[in-house]
């Protein structure tokens, strides 16, 4: 098969997904007043709510935390506000598990910016999103759309398409978390976060 018909079958399934996405009622899980609908993390120092706005920031120890909806997932669309505020931004949003991830900000490993890649333990980076470094809005707010089905992962960034891939060890349903990564020093904002089951 010839690279520019894999191109176009591959741009025709990313707009089918999301027409398909867009149909999805998208409800709030976060109301920005608190952190009810969350499970928060014991002796929470990293997540804070004011003005509409979720803030994440590292602590004296840089431990990291991960943020977890309560309600399970199976298949679904996410969409986020989201502004890296300061310090080396290492982010993400989890899917269903924390050994899947679309990456926010700077990878620890690559030490570059890798926003809407998707992580997969024990394989990295399996493919990179696409013409980001465009479209982002360093220090401003932005928004990005996953799309998840099965093990198949679309972004959205700022309305543009940049990423898609297929996970050959996903996990089916479960909780969906927001990320302050470990071992760095930074501080990040989240508003507008909606999801959508898909049926």
């Amino acid at each position: 098969m010839n690279a520019k018909l894999v191109c176009a079958i591959l741009a025709f399934c990313s707009i089918s997904f999301n027409s398909f996405a867009q149909k999805a009622v998208l409800k709030k899980v976060f109301n920005g007043r608190n952190l009810k609908g969350w499970v928060v993390p014991e002796n929470n120092i990293w997540w804070t709510v004011a003005d509409g706005i979720l803030k994440t920031k590292s602590g004296p120890n840089k431990k990291g935390s991960i943020l977890w909806t309560e309600k399970e997932y199976t298949d679904f669309v996410l969409e986020t506000d989201f502004k890296y505020d300061e310090g080396t931004v290492d982010t993400g949003i989890f899917i269903r598990t924390d050994t899947q991830q679309i990456q926010m900000g700077i990878s620890g490993s690559l030490k570059r910016d890798m926003t809407a890649s998707p992580y997969i333990a024990g394989k990295g980076y399996p493919v990179e999103a696409q013409n980001v470094k465009d479209i982002l809005k360093p220090r401003d707010w932005n928004t990005i759309k996953v799309i998840a089905i099965g093990g198949y992962y679309e972004v959205w960034l700022n309305n543009k398409h940049v990423m898609s891939y297929t996970s050959d060890n996903y996990v089916k349903t479960g909780p969906i978390g927001l990320q302050l990564h470990p071992n760095t020093d930074m501080a990040a904002s989240f508003r507008n976060i909606r999801i959508g089951k898909l049926k």
